[in-house]
């Protein structure tokens, strides 16, 4: 089986056995099929062949990271990944890059029962890899529309982003476009919020792309209170809450250029709140106030 994909401006191809079929929610990415009549799937710039065996490949070349849910390997300009879920012994895939515009990923047959979970198989791909390339990066986020504009609430899990997402769906009317994720990158000059294929407890996941407002740096506190953050203070909270692959020295680097490039374009809001009417309207206050 295959099928064309497209997350941002990365188009790809992904061949799979049916038991490797991507779920719902990667599926709402997928633009078509190599063979549309139509046209519609324009044309991958790159290829994943998933397979499904009895063992797991050795990688190849030297380990550059390692923790107990994954494991790189470099060999020369190419990468190789075991991946596994946090809290399992074993590794349940091996990804090879085997050339520069394609990558063989084996699944252990034994270890994939919860290859239907969206974190689980979108990790197969090592997407932030190809995506900072085109200058984005992958943001730990609430992703709420309002009024055409993104505001994205970001903090540690357990933290309330989903929580301060449903209030302003209850008293704005704003709609949750991801509950786990956005995708940032430049539209016609502007830095966009863009779906995601992984949505988090929220089980809310939509391919919309909107401009963004702000990002919420969020804290839980009995009264609500917030300000406007200088880049200089907002840089280690919002990198703690981007995936930055920190063994590779030039993706790491271009992605911290990335972010002191959104900082100085994006406003990000320091947010300590309760679960209430009121934080919304504290919030709203201080987006109104950036503009004064």
């Amino acid at each position: 089986m295959e099928g064309i994909f497209q997350i941002g401006d990365f188009v790809f191809r992904i061949l799979y056995p049916a038991e490797a079929a991507p779920p719902e929610n990667f599926m709402k990415f997928k633009i078509g099929t190599v063979d549309d009549s139509q046209g519609r799937s324009g044309r991958p710039e790159y290829t994943y062949r998933l397979r499904m065996e009895e063992s797991l490949p050795e990688p190849a070349g030297t380990v550059i990271a390692r923790r107990p849910d994954l494991a790189v390997f470099q060999d020369g300009p190419l990468e190789s990944r075991l991946i596994g879920v946090k809290g399992r012994k074993n590794f349940y895939a091996c990804y090879r890059e085997t050339g520069e515009n394609e990558a063989e990923i084996t699944l252990d047959r034994a270890e994939t029962a919860q290859l239907h979970i969206d974190p689980v198989y979108t990790s197969l791909f090592a997407l932030e890899r190809r995506l900072v390339k085109k200058d984005n990066l992958v943001l730990h986020c609430a992703y709420v529309e309002y009024r055409g504009e993104a505001i994205l609430f970001s903090a540690p899990s357990e933290t309330g982003k989903t929580t301060q997402a449903n209030l302003w769906e209850k008293y704005r009317k704003a709609r949750t476009v991801n509950g786990d994720r956005a995708l940032l990158g430049k539209r016609n000059g502007r830095w966009c919020a863009q779906g995601w294929p992984v949505c988090g407890t929220s089980e809310v996941c939509r391919k919309e792309a909107f401009p963004i407002r702000a990002v919420v740096m969020l804290s839980q506190a009995k009264e609500n209170q917030g300000e406007r953050m200088t880049p200089g203070k907002a840089f280690p909270l919002l990198y703690a809450q981007i995936t930055a692959n920190k063994w590779n020295p030039p993706d790491h680097i271009h992605t911290m250029d990335l972010i002191e490039e959104f900082l100085g374009q994006v406003p990000v809001i320091r947010l300590a709140c309760s679960i209430s009417q009121g934080a919304v309207a504290c919030l709203e206050e201080i987006l109104q106030n950036l503009d004064a």
